[in-house]
């Protein structure tokens, strides 16, 4: 598994006929156990490599993603999230949402969830 576990009762993914919902990815580094770094540019690529690992088990690629939500601990790192997230995904971009929170688990400065639609 090229991925962190759920840190809760919860599932990385779950399916429900054609969509696949993954769970909201902290940037941790599934070797380590560790966030990434505290680089917010680092952290935003470790949370997608995530994703893409968990959509690469069931078959599924970043370009089978049809909408993603961020969170974020700062609003202002918006911009080099964008940056990074740009590298992740090509047109046609996912439907995209994108919020600042009070506080996410772990003290994480971001958190990232996808919806991928199976392909028949």
């Amino acid at each position: 598994m090229n991925y962190p576990k759920a840190i809760g009762p919860y599932s990385v993914s779950t399916s429900a006929k054609d969509l696949v919902f993954v769970s909201g990815q902290l940037p941790i580094n599934p070797s380590t156990g560790d966030f990434a770094s505290n680089d917010i540019k680092e952290l935003t690529k470790q949370s997608l490599k995530n994703i893409e690992e968990i959509l690469k088990e069931q078959g599924l690629s970043m370009q089978d993603v049809v909408k993603t939500t961020i969170l974020l601990a700062d609003i202002n790192d918006f911009a080099s999230v964008n940056e990074v997230y740009a590298e992740f995904f090509k047109e046609p971009f996912p439907a995209r949402s994108a919020y600042a929170v009070l506080a996410l688990p772990k003290n994480a400065r971001i958190e990232i969830e996808a919806i991928a639609l199976k392909k028949s």
